[in-house]
């Protein structure tokens, strides 16, 4: 049976994570409080940021970077890194 949490990010209930997605209390902050749905917008975003900032997952300092950028986009706290990424229009 699959869970709901209800999102920080969409600001509804919505099936919840299978498990934390990270290790920590971040995880289980994520895991408490963030949809699959949401989440996956978070991967979306995040793989714009390593593509554009040409990020190397191997740095500490580009984890560090996607690690802030995950806490904002989820908790808000400044703003998110610019990307170039336009949506398509709507039909």
């Amino acid at each position: 049976m699959s869970r709901t949490v209800h999102c920080i990010k969409l600001g509804r209930e919505a099936e919840g994570l299978p498990r934390p997605p990270i290790p920590g209390e971040l995880g289980k902050k994520l895991y408490e409080q963030v949809s699959q749905e949401a989440w996956r917008g978070w991967v979306e975003h995040q793989t714009r940021l390593i593509n554009e900032y040409r990020l190397v997952l191997s740095d500490a300092k580009s984890r560090r970077f996607l690690m802030e950028e995950l806490e904002k986009y989820f908790f808000g706290g400044g703003d998110l890194a610019e990307t170039g990424y336009t949506p398509p229009p709507s039909a």
